[in-house]
């Protein structure tokens, strides 16, 4: 528990002093924003800033601050280490300056900020790719949903439909009316029941692994025939969103559109990504307790866990919040795994929207020019959809490539922010750093990991540093020939 207060404590610190300096760096004004200058009524509207807040926090977590976390808490309390810096140096900025130079750029999306600072044929293959990528998340965030519904009541196929027809609804509606009105609710919840496990954590003081003792892969020593991936590049794949995930780059201009002064960035993008750091470091140390407790292990203590250390993610959700938790933490459980999800899924179609809308010029005021572009997507992800049905590992499948997909983004959103950085004469070194750091973990990744190439560990590893000496000599000869000419 001491390195958990730690790492809260760092969490922190690291919005109230690194925040500052990366918000210093960017330089907000009073000019005015999108969310003013070009009011529709539908996609950028002005909304009041705690609203603004909870539906960020709630669009970049959903699940992946609880899952990915509780996954994550397998390697060991080395997963602390990463969740804080990670969130402090790399995700809590990623957020911040993707979202305000979205706002210098008129509320533009990810793709056309990446076209404007890494060319157009980066952004050609960006759009694609990220597309894919939001309808990936949109079919992930249908079926699980739906499976966990079925458990209650229910046909599977029912409840698919339904959050399909929500789905529609929510892309095709004004901002306000539906994302505006129940997303802070979730968000409160979200928070709620974070909060009230932390509590309990502070109340009795589980004996949990400790960074100083166990710095090493956990996972690996507990389960050495099925636990096997390296610390170095899995952990930084499997605990995304709360560290740093390119999808937060989707969402961030969606909020981009609607805040009304500049100067609220840092509290609205800044602020949300360490808030979900701060519940991702909750959701590690309840599953350290869960996974590694001393004396016995927390999934001993509770007599409906009976998986131990193989009980999925959304289990040990249920199981803690119910054993904890009681009545409410059976809600907030439910609402966690089931409404989390369904509102990560409808911003990502809304996000895919708006980025087909803004490639194709495609004035969004005209309720049959949404139709046009969310009719292709939606029927996108039906056929995705029939596939992962129909093959039983479908969802796993989907899910290891999104999480690849994820944080390959995150790398490309990074290099973005670094490019305007430098060429305006700002430290570049804040997004430059991380961006090397993840292009070396993504290649590192695909070299290594069973869904890519499986290449043996020396041979995957160097062509990861090779990967990273490449990316850091390109830098060096684009600086020179596109900045330190010119200044």
């Amino acid at each position: 528990m001491i390195s958990f207060s730690v790492s809260l404590v760092a969490l922190i610190l690291g919005y109230l002093l690194y925040g500052r300096f990366v918000e210093k760096v960017f330089g907000p004004d009073d000019r005015t924003t999108p969310a003013v200058a070009m009011a529709d009524g539908l996609d950028y509207i002005v909304m009041p800033n705690w609203k603004v807040f909870m539906i960020q926090f709630l669009n970049i977590a959903g699940t992946g601050p609880i899952f990915g976390a509780i996954m994550g808490a397998k390697f060991g309390p080395v997963a602390y280490l990463w969740i804080v810096f990670g969130c402090i140096f790399a995700g809590a900025t990623h957020d911040y300056l993707c979202g305000m130079l979205s706002m210098r750029n008129a509320g533009a999306g990810l793709p056309k900020l990446i076209g404007k600072y890494l060319g157009n044929v980066t952004r050609r293959v960006m759009l694609v790719f990220t597309v894919l990528l939001l309808i990936m998340v949109g079919t992930v965030f249908v079926y699980s949903p739906a499976e966990i519904l079925h458990s209650i009541g229910g046909d599977t196929m029912i409840w698919v439909a339904i959050i399909f027809v929500y789905y529609v609804i929510a892309t095709m509606l004004p901002i306000d009316k539906i994302i505006g009105k129940i997303y802070p609710l979730f968000a409160i919840s979200l928070l709620f029941m974070a909060a009230a496990l932390m509590v309990w954590l502070f109340v009795h003081w589980p004996s949990v692994p400790e960074l100083w003792t166990n710095f090493y892969n956990m996972g690996a020593a507990a389960e050495p025939e099925t636990w096997k991936d390296a610390i170095f590049p899995a952990l930084f794949i499997t605990v995304a969103c709360g560290a740093i995930s390119g999808f937060h780059a989707t969402q961030s201009p969606l909020m981009a559109r609607c805040v009304k002064s500049e100067k609220m960035g840092r509290p609205i993008f800044y602020g949300a990504m360490i808030t979900e750091g701060i519940v991702a470091l909750i959701w590690a140390t309840v599953s350290a307790w869960f996974f590694y407790g001393d004396p016995a292990p927390g999934y001993e203590l509770i007599a409906s866990a009976t998986a131990g250390f193989h009980t999925s993610a959304p289990a040990v959700v249920n199981l803690v919040c119910n054993d904890w938790l009681g009545v409410v933490g059976a809600i907030l459980a439910m609402l966690g795994v089931v409404a989390a999800p369904i509102t990560s899924g409808d911003t990502a179609f809304r996000s895919a929207r708006l980025i087909v809308a803004e490639v194709l010029k495609s004035d969004q005021r005209s309720i049959v020019k949404r139709l046009y572009i969310c009719i292709p997507l939606f029927a996108a992800s039906i056929v995705m959809l029939i596939w992962q049905i129909d093959n039983p590992d479908g969802f796993n499948t989907i899910w290891q490539y999104f999480g690849w997909s994820n944080q390959a983004l995150s790398v490309f959103t990074l290099w973005t922010i670094t490019v305007y950085l430098a060429r305006e004469h700002k430290p570049y070194w804040i997004t430059l750093i991380p961006a090397l750091f993840m292009t070396t973990v993504c290649t590192t990744f695909l070299f290594v990991s069973k869904q890519a190439f499986e290449l043996p560990g020396e041979k995957g590893y160097s062509l990861g540093i090779a990967c990273l000496v490449v990316a850091c000599v390109w830098f060096a000869v684009w600086y020179r020939r596109n900045v330190k000419v010119n200044s």
